[in-house]
């Protein structure tokens, strides 16, 4: 396991961003044993260290000197996108923009004339974007920004060039099965949304770390973990009921 994914795990328990509990529900409808919430990552030197996690994933995959543009989905990803275009320059000296995107088009400004999409107005032709988000679980998010892409493209004729998706934690889980009333069907496994999303789209997806080896490191190295709203290191109940969870849930 590398070392930016041991301190991931280690920030994830710390901050409380990952935690275990009863009666979680996904944002599917489907019930959970554990959450992550990256708000809470919300200082200054854990932002940086947030950053710092992807910084280092995407150095160790190859990305980063294949990226002129870091670009997150507003609001958690906007975060996240300036947090690791820091991390990048503050200790490998790669100079990149970050930009997110406007939950509707400017219109005053410098947006009556040009309805743009994005804030910063880091894009130009050519350039190689990768888009960066806290979780990944359907996918959703990551396909509504790519149509905004698309857009802006057509709409200022430059060639715009998304080059991969850097997901900070992959839940490994399937996609949700609804019946004919729009209920999740318990315990059924729909399609893997990371695999779907990546083969719809052509774009290539890497994570920091995936939920099963975040779980296994901390249960291992006895890692408090907030768990029923105390700290503490994880049971074996708490344990079982995650990999019970992801044998149902979970993509293989």
């Amino acid at each position: 396991m590398e070392d930016y994914k041991k301190r991931f795990a280690v920030a994830l328990a710390e901050t409380g961003a990952l935690f275990f509990d009863q009666n979680l529900v996904l944002k599917d409808g489907r019930p959970t044993p554990y959450f992550v919430n990256m708000a809470m990552f919300k200082t200054g030197r854990l932002s940086l260290e947030l950053g710092s996690f992807f910084a280092d994933m995407m150095i160790s995959r190859g990305l980063a000197g294949n990226v002129d543009v870091i670009l997150g989905p507003s609001y958690k990803g906007s975060v996240i996108a300036l947090s690791t275009a820091i991390a990048l320059w503050r200790h490998s000296r790669l100079d990149l923009a970050f930009e997110y995107d406007r939950k509707e088009a400017k219109a005053h400004g410098e947006g009556s004339v040009s309805k743009a999409l994005f804030v910063n107005r880091a894009f130009f032709d050519g350039c190689r974007i990768v888009i960066v988000d806290d979780v990944a679980t359907s996918m959703g998010t990551k396909l509504e920004l790519i149509d905004k892409i698309a857009s802006e493209a057509q709409h200022t004729g430059m060639s715009l060039h998304v080059v991969g998706a850097a997901i900070g934690l992959d839940r490994e889980q399937t996609a949700a099965v609804y019946d004919t009333q729009g209920r999740p069907i318990p315990g059924q496994k729909g399609d893997n949304a990371i695999e779907d999303f990546a083969a719809k789209t052509g774009i290539p997806v890497f994570t920091v770390a995936g939920i099963r080896e975040i779980v296994r490191y901390i249960y291992k190295e006895k890692i408090p973990v907030r768990i029923r709203g105390h700290m503490a290191a994880m049971d074996r109940e708490t344990k079982r009921a995650f990999d019970e969870y992801m044998a149902v849930y979970g993509a293989s």
